[in-house]
């Protein structure tokens, strides 16, 4: 992905809206240099809402130093059409989320790392999550697609999570697919 497709992205949260990629990057190096020595969790998952006249997809970008906060930013994405079948929503939901994580570059990542890397031996953490809005349960109308949903995330190096688990897709970012 090049620099130019990243900088058409723009996210948003309480504080700030507009911000490219790089910014929101920069928030989440600042967010964890106030505790090099904290449990980070970095998850990124989307989630989807079926409007009268169109989609709404929102992918959610959440750091979090375990037991002490988060910094978080939303992506609204606005299909014109009604994504009724199941199957295709989810893949897509997948593939914005794959989108966002792909913007981690190898680079990215270790820079991340390289923030707790001092401090590993006394604690610190650093995981990278990507949360898919599918669940197991049999009532699930998504449990057929688990399997290739999370090996699709396995294969980027992320670790894959579902609900209950998927907190990012299916709590934080749901909160905002319900704003037409």
């Amino acid at each position: 992905m090049n620099q130019n497709h990243e900088s058409n992205i723009l996210f948003q949260n309480l504080q700030n809206k507009n911000m490219s990629f790089e910014e929101v990057f920069v928030y989440i190096v600042n967010f964890m240099k106030l505790n090099p020595s904290g449990n980070y969790r970095l998850m990124v998952g989307t989630d989807s809402q079926v409007h009268k006249k169109h989609t709404v997809f929102i992918t959610g970008i959440v750091i979090q130093q375990v037991g002490s906060g988060v910094w978080a930013c939303i992506r609204k994405e606005m299909i014109p059409r009604r994504m009724m079948h199941i199957h295709e929503r989810i893949s897509y939901e997948l593939s914005l989320t794959e989108e966002i994580v792909s913007m981690f570059t190898e680079e990215r990542k270790n820079q991340l790392i390289n923030i707790v890397l001092p401090t590993v031996y006394e604690g610190a953490t650093f995981t990278m999550e990507g949360h898919i809005d599918i669940g197991t349960g049999k009532r699930n109308k998504t449990r057929e697609f688990v399997i290739e949903m999370v090996a699709r995330m396995e294969s980027m190096g992320v670790e894959p999570k579902i609900k209950p688990n998927a907190f990012v897709a299916s709590s934080y970012a749901n909160r905002y697919t319900k704003k037409e």
